[in-house]
């Protein structure tokens, strides 16, 4: 499993990219791995404040549907508009072209009680 050090995760799976004021957050590689072949996402949060652990949108994959939660607090500024007809971005590059949405941070001390990259690989049994 591909956990890189320069993110933080959350134990639903969830990884966090900080620059700043905002978080980019896309699922894990262990997360589309378990999920299968990713068929649709839907975010319907864009310019909503969310409230850590709240649903920022939906995965649908072959074998199931998952809520996907926001790892911090924070208004959902941006989605990613190419998974709207490429959600197989998620199964092939979880880290990059598969990001899902960017947040604003209204509360960047929530950023403290993520997971670094060594505890997540403990989490998920790598």
């Amino acid at each position: 499993m591909n956990v890189p050090t320069n993110l933080k995760y959350t134990k639903d799976h969830e990884w966090v990219l900080i620059k700043g004021n905002e978080a980019t957050v896309g699922i894990t590689d262990f997360a589309q791995h378990e999920l299968g072949d990713i068929v649709f996402i839907e975010i319907e949060t864009v310019g909503e404040e969310l409230g850590h652990g709240e649903v920022f949108g939906t995965v649908e994959a072959v074998k199931t549907v998952s809520d996907l939660f926001m790892p911090v607090s924070g208004t959902v500024k941006e989605k990613n508009e190419e998974l709207d007809t490429t959600a197989e971005l998620v199964n092939s590059d979880p880290y990059g072209k598969g990001w899902m949405i960017r947040v604003e941070l209204s509360d960047p001390s929530e950023i403290d009680a993520l997971l670094d990259a060594e505890a997540y690989k403990k989490l998920i049994g790598a």
